[in-house]
């Protein structure tokens, strides 16, 4: 089980650090409205994601075991493209444009339905923590409740942290920003590695269950 929250804690720490619609949005919405406003909608992950991994979850039960595997290592691989991706932003010293973001939203629903519109989560469920829950899942359901738990746990205080921050103290500031890109980078860098070595492993021993 502790295995899963670490998978789940730091997939959801690279992901809630990573530039995106959703941290844009965020931003943007401190920056007109103030943080205590905004402060709400870090937890909009908790209502957008919920149709998203039933779907993906749905989908991947009735997937042959090898495909999981396959899965898994595509996942690995798309991790390790955006650690490097990250990575190269981080040597660039690009940061994030707060200025150009979108308007901002006003209620919880509305930063719920950017989510829904983001990409990430579906890449995220389908690559990721679909497969990692499912294998979780076979060995104990409490593992799987404990992966997602630890994913979504993380996730709304990292975005709250960061809402927090940056309302109050900018205490992030450019450098404070360049420091949690890199860590995000070796994070995304780390599970890319364990995603490609397990499915590897794995598949080179089809006859044990996936765990």
């Amino acid at each position: 089980m502790f295995e899963n929250i670490i998978i789940g804690a730091t997939f959801a720490f690279a992901a809630a650090v990573q530039p995106g619609p959703l941290q844009a949005f965020l931003l943007s919405r401190v920056a007109a409205h103030g943080w205590r406003r905004t402060l709400p909608a870090a937890a909009s992950p908790l209502l957008s994601d919920g149709p998203i991994a039933l779907v993906v979850l749905l989908l991947l039960g009735q997937v042959p075991v090898t495909l999981l595997w396959v899965l898994q290592a595509a996942g690995g691989v798309l991790l390790l493209y955006l650690a490097g991706a990250t990575f190269r932003a981080w040597r660039a010293g690009r940061q994030q444009d707060e200025e150009s973001v979108i308007s901002a939203p006003r209620t919880l629903l509305e930063a719920a339905l950017v989510n829904i519109l983001n990409p990430n989560p579906y890449l995220g469920w389908s690559l990721v923590l679909g497969p990692q829950a499912l294998k979780a899942w076979s060995r104990a359901p409490s593992h799987a409740v404990a992966l997602i738990a630890a994913f979504y746990l993380t996730m709304v205080a990292m975005l709250a942290l960061i809402i927090v921050l940056f309302g109050t103290t900018r205490a992030l500031g450019a450098r404070g920003r360049r420091v949690l890109v890199l860590v995000s980078a070796v994070a995304l860098a780390a599970l890319g590695v364990y995603q490609v070595a397990a499915s590897l492993h794995r598949a080179g021993a089809p006859t044990v269950p996936p765990v």
